[in-house]
């Protein structure tokens, strides 16, 4: 089942002195249920602006979209926003009030009570610190109360925009386990970024967008198959030897933090093997290489861009 489906969504905005702008062109995207879902791209991609689509605070310029089988664009959204929590940029909090004091006045219209409170505090990691004021938290901290905000009415979708952004390395690794936590709950959290390496350790899917379209989408391990060269990792103790002796068989090669990154496929493996241990020299370690989705990021973008020439 399809939690959020995306056809052919376009945004234009008509800008003073800079004539039409398109930040979505013709996106296709669908989200199935459960898990934790990346929505990929650089600032400016149209990660925010599809955000807003589907939850009606702009209108698209053509296409549709579906959020929980509701068309926010038909006025629908009302039946289905007790099962949503959002947060789109930067959570508005009162610094000078409590934590608690400010999910007590979020909660209020909804009616919702001490006790969720208690619970979404608690399952943040603040239920120690909830009756502090709001200015005494750390970046961090103030995200994860504003995940608590989108967590009071116990949604089955959150939808979060940017939530590690700003955020030192402590602060992300916090966001990080939070969100594979709510993930593995069976709720669906779809988080737009443009942190790379954070939808790598934390998606179980991602959809790329580059230039309000998107390029790719489907399992992190079939994205990063996609663009992954046929390459062999090769770890060995002199790896500066090893160097010399694939140089010396033609064999091309490049240096990484592990060992050299072969230019062979897997199926030439043996041939590495045997060129070494000719030379004295036995493996520590073969394996594929297989790239981080930075280097397919970078491949699927770039490709983006030159077909638009």
């Amino acid at each position: 089942m399809a939690v959020i489906e995306v056809e052919g969504l376009t945004k234009r905005y008509r800008r003073f002195r800079k004539g039409v702008t398109t930040a979505v062109d013709g996106l296709d995207l669908v989200v199935p249920e459960g898990g934790v879902f990346g929505f990929l791209g650089p600032n400016g991609a149209g990660k925010t602006t599809t955000v807003r689509c589907l939850l009606a605070l702009v209108r698209p310029t053509s296409g549709r979209c579906h959020i929980l089988g509701a068309d926010p664009q038909r006025g629908h959204l009302n039946e289905v926003i007790g099962r949503i929590g959002a947060i789109v940029e930067t959570p508005a909090l009162f610094p000078g009030f409590s934590g608690r004091r400010n999910l007590e006045l979020l909660g209020r219209p909804a009616g919702i009570g001490k006790e969720a409170i208690d619970r979404v505090l608690e399952r943040v990691d603040l239920a120690e610190r909830g009756d502090d004021r709001v200015k005494t938290y750390s970046l961090g901290m103030k995200q994860r109360l504003g995940i608590a905000a989108a967590l009071l009415k116990d949604p089955e979708l959150l939808i979060l925009d940017e939530p590690a952004n700003g955020l030192d390395p402590a602060g992300i690794r916090e966001v990080r386990q939070l969100l594979k936590g709510l993930g593995a709950e069976g709720r669906t959290v779809f988080v737009s970024s443009h942190i790379l390496s954070e939808v790598q350790q934390t998606c179980d899917r991602v959809a790329i967008l580059a230039r309000g379209r998107c390029v790719a989408q489907g399992p992190v391990k079939e994205v990063l198959a996609s663009g992954q060269a046929a390459k062999l990792l090769v770890v060995v103790d002199d790896a500066a030897r090893a160097g010399e002796l694939l140089s010396a068989e033609g064999i091309a090669w490049s240096a990484n933090g592990e060992g050299l990154t072969v230019d062979l496929p897997r199926n030439q493996g043996a041939r590495v093997t045997k060129t070494l241990a000719q030379g004295g020299l036995y493996l520590s370690e073969l394996r594929a290489s297989s790239d981080d989705l930075e280097s397919v990021f970078l491949k699927l973008t770039e490709d983006s861009e030159d077909g638009d020439r």
